[in-house]
């Protein structure tokens, strides 16, 4: 007998999402079945929903009517007759990125550079991520939800599941941080540092032992509340008062910091970016997660004769889910110091409208089931 489950859908862009009773989804093979307790909203889920067909028109989002939802955390309630190591009532999170599994990128665990990856509950990257949405339609704005056991991380009784349903950002920020190397002893740039990408960063930069943060954003309250997560490890900038690049140097000795992580959003000034960057010493690496979507100018040959690296880094590994699950077990990071505004289910839309209100990076937004 089919059993069902309430979700929320969204049936048309620049409409409310309706809850719903849909079909709910059985266990097989590979695939585990996973009943939400929690999934974080996005704070660029309301651009995702009314304007990304227009913006990206190459990055499709699953097929209407669709249940999304990036980032799930709760229990496993069914497994596949192939699943291994994973249980029923086992605590989860529910890593959204999805692969093909078996071309080279894949195997090697870089499951980013698949010509399949995918965000379940999000968008796609290409007209590929159409077959993967075939085979994952749902994401976490519903009861229960399917995903591929290679997707599961387990998490400890530590971290509670609104917790874990910030994992996805604060994994962006991590797989970024180890981007850029060894981070003990060396100086970071963290542009865009009062934002949810930005905290995040902070965060774990700390917990890897970074020396120094120049932590650069616009609004001074959150600012100065950044600097107290370490004030003799972080010093901080508005580039409303002038040029970053310039106040880093200044700090630096004239030489610049050692790495470079920039959070800035979708629609923000790709300037502050390119001001940021040049703030970053010869040989340094300036790893992009926050995905500002301007084109920028770029002298070509500053960037030779410096040997400067710039990385695109989206998402994180599931390899590195199960890091952060652990350094969260042993103390090494402490997720106390966040605080998360969770709604239910049907206060869905209440809640996607709340989660841009620009809080700052220390306020998530969570559904909470």
């Amino acid at each position: 007998m089919t059993e069902h489950m309430r979700a929320a859908r969204l049936h048309a862009i620049n409409t409310p999402m309706v809850i719903e009773e849909v079909e709910r989804p059985v266990a097989s093979g590979n695939d585990v079945v996973v009943e939400v307790k929690a999934c974080g909203l996005v704070p660029n889920l309301a651009n995702v929903l009314n304007n990304w067909e227009s913006w990206y028109p190459h990055q499709p989002l699953p097929p209407k009517p669709a249940i999304f939802g990036l980032d799930p955390a709760g229990i496993v309630r069914a497994v596949g007759e192939q699943v291994v190591a994973i249980k029923p009532g086992d605590r989860v999170y529910v890593n959204p990125l999805r692969s093909c599994g078996a071309c080279h990128a894949c195997a090697s665990g870089e499951q980013a550079k698949c010509d399949y990856f995918t965000f379940c509950g999000y968008f796609g990257f290409n007209e590929k991520s159409l077959d993967v949405y075939a085979r994952y339609p749902g994401g976490g704005f519903a009861e229960f939800m399917s995903a591929p056991q290679g997707a599961i991380v387990k998490i400890p009784d530590n971290l509670s599941f609104v917790q874990a349903a910030r994992l996805g950002y604060l994994g962006t920020s991590y797989s970024a941080l180890k981007k850029c190397g060894i981070l003990a002893g060396k100086s970071l740039v963290i542009n865009g540092a009062t934002g949810t990408l930005g905290v995040g960063a902070t965060i774990f930069a700390l917990a890897m032992g970074v020396a120094k943060i120049y932590a650069v954003a616009r609004g001074e309250p959150l600012l100065e509340r950044l600097k107290q997560l370490a004030p003799g490890r972080i010093e901080t900038f508005s580039n409303a008062k002038g040029y970053a690049a310039d106040w880093v140097k200044s700090r630096t000795a004239g030489l610049g910091a050692d790495f470079m992580v920039d959070c800035l959003g979708a629609v923000a000034d790709v300037a502050a970016l390119k001001d940021a960057m040049m703030g970053v010493r010869r040989g340094g690496r300036i790893i992009n997660i926050g995905g500002t979507g301007s084109d920028m100018a770029l002298n070509t040959k500053w960037w030779m004769d410096n040997s400067m690296q710039l990385i695109g880094s989206a998402w994180f590994t599931t390899a590195e889910g199960m890091e952060m699950a652990e350094m969260v077990r042993s103390g090494v990071v402490d997720l106390s110091i966040l605080e998360a505004r969770a709604f239910p289910l049907d206060r869905v839309n209440e809640a996607i409208n709340g989660a841009a209100s620009g809080d700052g990076g220390f306020t998530s937004y969570v559904l909470e089931l």
